[in-house]
């Protein structure tokens, strides 16, 4: 195999698809990232078993073939090379030689029958829509995904792609988010489950502007421009979220999102680091935030202004699962719907745009006092 390439140009790929290298592979051909001419380009592949990413990027194909590259001395050496082009003659023993007008160097790569085969999804159900709605959607809910191990189903985002709507919903058991775009949509409805890791390497890797979607039973793959990112799905049931959401809330509070996210952020540093509780005391047309630190004997308390004319109310938070919530809402203005001290808190902006709705929900924490 011979073939010439930029150096930015192969580093770009290479910065693509390196995230489905396994740091600590338990084969060492998972170490390796798969180089391969393809119609006149350069086809790049890793995986980890559970996550393939291809990359196609333009280059000199001199000579046909196929080798499995060590991914990371490769990367590192090329990161610190100006954009010059690289020329690299392959042997059959494998043994990779490339040069610069800097110098010469040599590697010992793989064959390319002992890289994984990367699955073929050309039989799923197909859903096109463009990059920016699909990493719009992720954005929105990636950050309420569990990291519990005991709660597989809860480490992804439930997909559920629809003819006239497509939802997407993420928890932790502690906040809920629930994001809705009738812009996204299918021929068929079809559900999923997508792995938190995956969705970060979608966000950071697929840039082109239109995104095609194919879901198989066990797999999705992600496809923009000369990206794609081939994902196992998480085959397990999505809890019924429905029902933990509340719908008698007679309470509603509107307020200004970064006022709030700065006191909430400021009165935090004084809670309890065990439990970063936070009291949220609602009065006519203002709200009090405090925390107290009984251990260090520190305590903190804040008033701003908010529209609320119902009866008063103290509701407990975790500050960080609140300031989460507030930080991923685009609107400059919150509104609160709550019903009791006890029961989860509904955020959502004050303005919907015309092809999307986001709710967000908060469980709240124990408070010792109500009064």
């Amino acid at each position: 195999m011979k073939f010439s390439v930029s150096s930015n140009e192969l580093n770009k790929g290479l910065s693509a698809v390196i995230g489905a290298v396994p740091s600590k592979a338990t084969l060492p051909i998972l170490e390796t990232i798969l180089f391969e001419s393809e119609d006149g380009k350069l086809k790049l592949t890793a995986t980890d078993l559970e996550i393939s990413i291809i990359e196609y990027i333009d280059a000199d194909i001199e000579e046909d073939g196929a080798v499995a590259i060590p991914a990371r001395r490769l990367l590192e050496t090329l990161r610190q090379l100006p954009n010059i082009p690289v020329f690299f003659d392959v042997d059959d023993r494998k043994n990779i030689n490339f040069r610069t007008d800097k110098g010469t160097y040599k590697l010992v790569g793989d064959d390319a029958d002992e890289f994984p085969e990367v699955p073929n999804l050309d039989e799923g159900t197909s859903i096109n829509t463009t990059t920016e709605l699909m990493n719009n959607a992720i954005h929105k809910t990636l950050f309420a995904v569990s990291s519990d191990d005991l709660r597989p189903a809860m480490m992804g985002v439930y997909f559920q792609i629809g003819t006239d709507e497509s939802k997407f919903v993420a928890t932790d058991g502690h906040r809920l988010v629930k994001y809705t775009n009738k812009e996204i949509t299918a021929d068929n409805d079809v559900n999923f489950i997508v792995p938190d890791k995956a969705l970060s390497l979608i966000q950071k890797t697929i840039d082109g502007d239109e995104c095609d979607l194919t879901v198989t039973e066990d797999h999705a793959r992600f496809k923009s421009g000369g990206t794609i990112v081939i994902t196992r799905l998480i085959n397990e049931q999505y809890p019924n979220y429905d029902s933990v959401i509340p719908r008698d809330n007679d309470k509603f509070l509107t307020i200004s999102k970064e006022q709030m996210l700065s006191t909430v952020k400021r009165v935090a540093i004084f809670s309890s680091t065990t439990t970063r509780q936070i009291r949220l005391q609602l009065g006519s047309d203002k709200l009090t935030i405090r925390a107290e630190d009984l251990d260090m004997s520190s305590e903190a308390k804040e008033t701003i202004e908010c529209e609320y004319s119902n009866e008063e109310m103290e509701i407990g938070f975790n500050a960080k699962y609140l300031g989460d919530v507030l930080s991923n809402i685009d609107d400059e203005e919150v509104t609160f719907e709550f019903s009791s001290p006890n029961r989860a808190g509904i955020v959502k902006p004050s303005e919907e745009n015309e092809n999307e709705d986001i709710l967000m929900l908060v469980m709240p924490v124990m408070l010792n006092s109500y009064a």
